[in-house]
């Protein structure tokens, strides 16, 4: 939900209600209104360190540590400073209303990325880490084989027709 479907429903609800004597309220007062909330909420936490809401829950600053990490593209160590959070602790009927009526959320799926462009293949042999080359592409089919060294699949090159036999159980 965002901030515009809260108003709207906030909007709705006052005028379904009547709360306002004469006419209706707009979304944009609404929109004011529940403004002016979320930044007392912010006011306060900044002076106070913490607010407490009945029923609702309670938001409190806390600082963290500095501590150590490291930075996952380079490994790197990286020192981070301290800083302040926002934690909530929700309150009892809060507690209550999630744990007897919400639908759990499903986890987002994740997209996957697009595989990087192949290069166009020229028949020649694809040359391995060490210069040699894996596969004759020209005159081989390709047979994964899984090898338990380092947990690496390990692609060799058989020529086409030899092995296929072997390969499915029947003779040759």
């Amino acid at each position: 939900m965002t901030k515009k479907e809260i108003v709207r429903d906030i909007c709705q609800r006052a005028n379904d209600e009547e709360l306002i004597a004469k006419g209706n309220l707009t979304q944009l007062a609404t929109k004011e209104i529940v403004q002016w909330t979320f930044e007392a909420i912010i006011e306060t936490l900044v002076r106070e360190g913490r607010i407490e809401l009945r029923n609702f829950g309670v938001f409190e600053v806390k600082q963290r540590k500095p501590r150590k990490a490291r930075n996952p593209r380079t490994g790197a160590r990286v020192d981070v400073e301290a800083k302040n959070v926002v934690t909530f602790q929700p309150g009892k009927t809060m507690e209550e209303k999630v744990r007897k009526f919400a639908k759990p959320i499903e986890p987002k799926k994740k997209t996957k990325k697009k595989p990087a462009a192949k290069p166009a293949h020229d028949g020649k042999a694809a040359p391995s880490h060490d210069g040699k080359p894996l596969v004759d592409l020209s005159d081989a089919t390709l047979i994964a084989k899984a090898k338990p060294t380092n947990g690496q699949v390990i692609a060799h090159a058989e020529p086409v027709g030899a092995g296929v036999a072997e390969a499915s159980g029947a003779a040759t």
